[in-house]
């Protein structure tokens, strides 16, 4: 888990996403604050809702793209918790918020596949479908 968050705010265009992405190199970013957290925009949400679309990333909010509703986790959910909610919903990042609500930190499948053991087999099918499964935003 990542504890220093980048956010961008729902009034940024889509374009500003996507610099700021470049930038610090991530595939997505929070939408809102630490404790407003309105959407999350990731690489996906901007070339299939803008660029497919022919739509002007310069005019398109962000607000307008990103994705909703925004699952979490808690910083004491197990991994096996975030990997579940991952699978079953086709993310692959998680915001890990605290009992007020707040982010406190970014959860990636990056961040799991390093804490993980990849000599075990059921592990490794765990990620594997992660990565074969995640086909939407």
């Amino acid at each position: 888990m990542s504890r220093d968050v980048e956010f961008i705010e729902a009034h940024a265009s889509a374009q500003d996403a996507a610099i700021l992405m470049g930038e610090i190199e991530v595939g997505a970013l929070p939408v809102g604050t630490a404790e407003r957290l309105d959407g999350i925009v990731t690489d996906r949400d901007l070339l299939y809702r803008v660029v497919a679309r022919g739509r002007d990333p310069s005019t398109v909010s962000v607000k307008e793209v990103a994705s909703r509703p925004v699952l979490t986790c808690g910083p004491e959910d197990t991994l096996r918790v975030a990997m579940d909610l991952m699978i079953a919903n086709y993310v692959r990042r998680l915001p890990v918020v605290d009992g007020a609500g707040a982010v406190v930190g970014w959860l990636t499948l990056a961040d799991i596949s390093r804490h993980l053991l990849v000599e075990d087999a059921a592990l490794q099918s765990v990620l594997q479908a992660l990565t074969e499964g995640s086909e939407g935003p």
